[in-house]
């Protein structure tokens, strides 16, 4: 009985020791994407086309041109209005220091005239 329970012990260490391991589920079909620099499949064939005369391509494009156009002109638009925004907060700054530059004037003449009243 003594003798047992070792036996046992190492009898089942064996058997976890030199059974089949698994393997981690790694998906072997799954495929490793590489990128290239042409668009078609083989770079010798016809039509094989390197990524940056596509991309030439696309930028001469009818679309591509309208779309840089359009944005010039929205960009000139937002100028525009960016500088009549200036030139009337200019002006009604000037308008408002007027207003209080004449208003200082009123009072300094309302004032004056007070003022030689009581010392004659």
């Amino acid at each position: 009985m003594k003798n047992l329970l070792p036996a046992i012990f190492i009898f089942t260490i064996l058997i976890t020791a030199c059974s089949k391991k698994e393997t981690p589920d790694i998906n072997a079909e799954q495929e490793i994407k590489m990128r290239y620099d042409t668009t078609a499949v083989d770079s010798f064939s016809t039509g094989a086309v390197s990524v940056d005369i596509a991309r030439k391509i696309k930028m001469s494009s009818p679309q591509y041109l309208d779309s840089v156009k359009q944005v010039k002109k929205a960009q000139e638009e937002e100028k525009k209005l960016k500088t009549e925004l200036e030139k009337e907060n200019k002006q009604k700054a000037e308008e408002e220091k007027k207003k209080t530059d004449a208003e200082k004037k009123k009072k300094t003449s309302e004032t004056a005239p007070v003022n030689e009243t009581k010392t004659e």
